[in-house]
């Protein structure tokens, strides 16, 4: 079989990534050196625009009946919670849901889409040729794609093979995870008295997160025993909480390193590959979601031929500041935990927590961090209303009454081009059609910063690309959705 894309990667990264080139039609084939999903999760949460990107595709449904919510979530661990529920968006709160169930869901769209998962195919050298990727794996015979993703963790091979460094800073601090089949049966509320997060898991496990001050230097790489964390609990919080019959214990750290570049020729990057940094706030896996949300349809793009001048380039452009941004709000959230846990510092940093937590009562504040952790307050660009994220408008499309907001516009994953009835007449954009869902508005509700527009073009991953008089979106659109009638380019074949 012919292949555009090879992602290499089944994790949740890889598996949203080959989702959207497949449904834009784009021959894509994942690579998995695992043999079997993992049934370890270690991230436990979605957050809004996480969930906000399933609804833009029509399936946010099998991970709300899944997993549970809860409205706000935290910075630091600081006492005042981040509000979701005051944040521009149907989906204001936190979405409990392990990561292999997020994976599993992730799996079941990418084979209703047709996509090949081969598991046991560790990739061992990529190779750059002026047309085309050749990707050696064992077992197996090289494979050759136009492009190739690696979606392939912190140590991505990928990423090594073409060349893109990996700056940044080295761990400082690790902490450690146990999953526990048997605790004491109050032991997740008890635990949170004492600084250390519990969380019920499936199957009736129990999620122990703790950072031990006698055992915070230890190396990632060495392996948890069950004994040390048993006596971790006991020194942190005077108990052990009856933890017993563990069936998973990992050490993590706070490694902090951000790809050079998210594009080197025909190679890219996303999630963990592109981007490491301690779990503050659990943010790794969303924005690794949110990176193969902005690449996909860009990628699609570029292979089918119609892709503007500089579009794959703003991949780069726009995600790498957001991985930038992440990995300075999780070295914050992470020095303001060490510090508590070093005796020189722990009085000052003390009274700087309870500064901050003040600072999180004032509404402004904290809609504006919520936002950030969040991923709503996302925004690409120089700050102007293109690139922002466009929530779920009320609308009234003429000819479909079944239509009542965007998000279903959305899920076949073209653009839409939304003008007022006034403007209903003003040009075609038929020629598009293969890329733009083009609908007129009876009744809108357009955001506030949009007042006056009478027309807007919206991107397939949900963001703005361009607003104005219904009469100039004909000409919007070649900056966005490329020459009209655009065919497949033989020479990325």
């Amino acid at each position: 079989m012919h292949t555009d894309v090879i992602v290499v990667g089944a994790g949740p990264t890889g598996l949203m990534l080959a989702a959207e080139l497949a449904l834009a039609g784009v021959r894509v084939r994942v690579l998995e050196r695992r043999e079997s999903p993992t049934r370890e999760s270690r991230a436990l949460t979605l957050h809004p625009r996480s969930i906000e990107i399933m609804d833009l595709r029509g399936i946010a449904g099998r991970f709300l009946s899944r997993g549970r919510t809860v409205p706000g979530w935290h910075f630091a661990g600081l006492d005042t919670r981040l509000d979701f529920t005051a944040l521009d968006t149907r989906h204001g709160y936190t979405l409990f849901l392990e990561q292999a169930r997020t994976e599993e869901i992730l799996e079941g769209r990418v084979r209703e889409l047709g996509v090949e998962i081969a598991r046991g195919r560790e990739v061992t050298a990529v190779r750059q040729e002026p047309d085309a990727v050749v990707v050696e794996t064992a077992p197996g015979e090289p494979l050759r794609a136009a492009y190739v993703v690696g979606c392939d963790g912190g140590r991505s091979l990928v990423r090594q093979a073409a060349g893109i460094s990996f700056d940044g800073s080295d761990e400082t601090l690790t902490g450690m995870l146990g999953d526990f089949a048997a605790t004491d049966p109050d032991a997740v509320r008890a635990a949170e008295a004492h600084g250390v997060l519990a969380v019920p898991l499936e199957g009736g496990l129990t999620r122990f997160v703790v950072v031990d001050p006698e055992r915070m230097r230890v190396p990632a790489a060495e392996p948890v025993t069950f004994e040390e964390f048993r006596q971790a609990l006991t020194r942190i919080a005077g108990t052990d909480f009856g933890v017993a019959d563990p069936r998973w214990l990992s050490r993590f750290g706070n490694a902090t390193r951000l790809a050079g570049r998210y594009r080197q020729g025909r190679v890219l990057v996303a999630g963990d590959a592109a981007h490491v940094h301690f779990p503050a706030a659990g943010q790794g896996l969303n924005t690794g979601l949110q990176d193969a949300m902005n690449l996909g349809w860009k990628l699609a793009a570029q292979v089918k031929g119609w892709a503007p001048d500089g579009l794959l380039d703003s991949y780069d452009a726009e995600r790498r500041p957001v991985g930038e941004a992440v990995a300075a709000n999780t070295q914050v959230q992470t020095l303001l935990l060490e510090l508590t846990l070093v005796p020189q510092y722990r009085r000052p940093v003390l009274a700087l927590r309870e500064m901050l937590d003040g600072l999180l009562g004032i509404e402004e504040v904290n809609r504006r961090l919520a936002a950030s952790v969040s991923a709503i307050g996302t925004r690409y660009g120089d700050g102007s209303p293109a690139g922002s994220r466009v929530p779920d408008l009320a609308l009234s499309v003429t000819g479909r009454p079944q239509v009542e907001r965007l998000y279903p516009l959305l899920h076949g994953g073209r653009f839409v081009l939304i003008r007022t009835a006034g403007h209903a007449d003003a040009g075609d954009a038929s020629a598009w059609a293969d890329r733009v869902e083009q609908v007129t508005a009876s009744a809108w509700q357009a955001p506030p910063e949009l007042d006056g527009a009478d027309a807007l073009l919206v991107r397939p991953d949900g963001h703005l690309a361009w607003a104005g008089r219904g009469d100039e979106a004909l000409e919007a659109l070649p900056r966005w959705a490329g020459a009209p009638g655009a065919t497949i380019a033989e020479a990325v074949r």
